[in-house]
């Protein structure tokens, strides 16, 4: 078992870059996980203080995420014996001044919670601080789309039986103690639209019958990481356990394919019709048609150039993984008042991508693109190299035209104001 060091935590070095999230989970260098571990085997880490993850969250901060903040469905889930409770059960009216009617009732939760029932808090990575800070940094690591769940359990209790998930997972034990059994999988690297309930006889089976890779208690600052398709079970021991869940929307090699399936439909020899009354149940019938087709699509696959493929991917990572908040009054301020010594940074999880083309610069985004002129090239390169920048520090400009580049940037949502290196 290897430990997490607790000096590893969510602070900014003086370089500006931030300290690495994934080795926060994982307690490994990124390259040594991922040559062991990504998308291969689990791996269980055992964590040096108990206290590593309370930052991110503690049972004050769900009793306050239950009771003050206003949560609606469906950021709020509820499981018991393995099945989701219905939510009108414990959504209700929110009462005068706000026209909702699936406002979450904390005295229903209260109940249900008392009575064994698990509490599901969903997309956290959207609602709470500490763990979007967490989930936007993890994101940009791993260059794949994370979202963020925390399973509060009763003691004692279970909230889902033995299943899989179609995506990657990092658990973080934030409080109590919680017993896992970890199975090798069913059906290795399932897809999306390939979910353990399809293959809920065979997942029951394995757990029943075959010995687990893993079965261990997990302590708080303890941390586990299950790539898809490994069936995991997870019972609360003696007291109230929690758990952050940090899954991972893997971009596979299906993508890519879906991708150039998608790329290849300006080939018009794709796009034809079949023939007139052909009987497409017919298998020999439609053989010839088949064969033509499969000649054509190699034919087109070859003509799809790498940068459209890598166009079309990237939305789904861009847009998946939702850069850091920014503050639009105080952001608004700061771009105002710019002045030579201000400091910035570019905004963390921001997908980007800088081309020069048409004698110009331009920054693709994932919604837009912004064209600049092209002496801003050397400028606008440094500053989105992930440090911290101060106005008047950047090549190739004066003082007041990086004044101008900066404040665009600014009010582009691009680059957020930053602490001086």
């Amino acid at each position: 078992m290897r430990e997490i060091d607790p000096a590893l935590d969510a602070g900014r070095p003086a370089t500006g870059r931030p300290a690495s999230a994934l080795l926060r989970a994982t307690g490994l260098d990124p390259a040594a996980f991922a040559d062991a571990h990504w998308g291969r085997t689990p791996l269980l880490t055992r964590g040096a203080d108990a206290e590593s993850f309370r930052d991110l969250l503690d049972l004050d901060g769900v009793d306050e995420l239950l009771s003050v903040r206003g949560l609606r469905t469906p950021f709020l889930r509820l499981a018991r014996n393995g099945s989701v409770v219905g939510s009108s059960s414990f959504t209700g009216p929110a009462g005068v001044g706000a026209e909702i009617g699936d406002q979450v009732r904390d005295d229903r939760v209260a109940a249900l919670f008392g009575d064994g029932t698990t509490v599901v808090l969903q997309a956290l990575h959207r609602l709470w601080p500490p763990v979007i800070d967490f989930a936007t940094r993890l994101g940009a690591e791993l260059g794949h789309p994370v979202q963020a769940n925390a399973y509060v359990t009763p003691a004692s209790s279970r909230g889902f039986s033995a299943h899989y998930d179609v995506h990657d997972v990092f658990v973080l034990q934030l409080a109590g103690r919680k017993h896992w059994t970890v199975h090798a999988p069913v059906h290795a690297d399932p897809l999306r639209d390939q979910p353990w309930n399809g293959r809920a006889d065979a997942v029951a089976a394995r757990a029943r019958d075959d010995e687990p890779v893993i079965d261990t208690v997990l302590e708080p600052g303890d941390a586990m990481y299950l790539p898809r398709g490994w069936l995991h079970a997870a019972t609360a021991l003696g007291e109230v356990s929690a758990h952050l869940t940090v899954g991972v929307h893997v971009v596979t090699r299906f993508a890519l394919v879906e991708a150039l399936t998608a790329l290849v439909t300006g080939d018009p020899a794709l796009r034809a019709s079949l023939p007139l009354g052909l009987d497409v149940a017919d298998p020999d019938a439609l053989a010839p048609h088949v064969d033509a087709v499969r000649d054509a699509l190699v034919a087109a696959l070859g003509r799809v150039p790498a940068t459209d493929v890598a166009r079309r991917v990237r939305t789904r990572v861009w847009e998946g993984n939702r850069p850091e908040p920014v503050r639009p009054v105080a952001g608004a301020a700061f771009a105002d008042g710019l002045a030579p010594g201000d400091a910035v940074r570019l905004r963390a999880g921001l997908g980007h991508r800088v081309a020069e083309r048409g004698g110009k610069v331009v920054l693709e985004l994932a919604d837009r693109e912004i064209t600049l002129p092209a002496a801003t090239t050397a400028a606008l390169r440094s500053v989105l190299d992930g440090d911290t920048h101060a106005v008047g520090s950047l090549p190739g400009m004066d003082d007041a035209d990086q004044i101008v580049l900066v404040r665009r940037l600014l009010r582009e949502g691009v680059l957020v104001p930053a602490t001086p290196a």
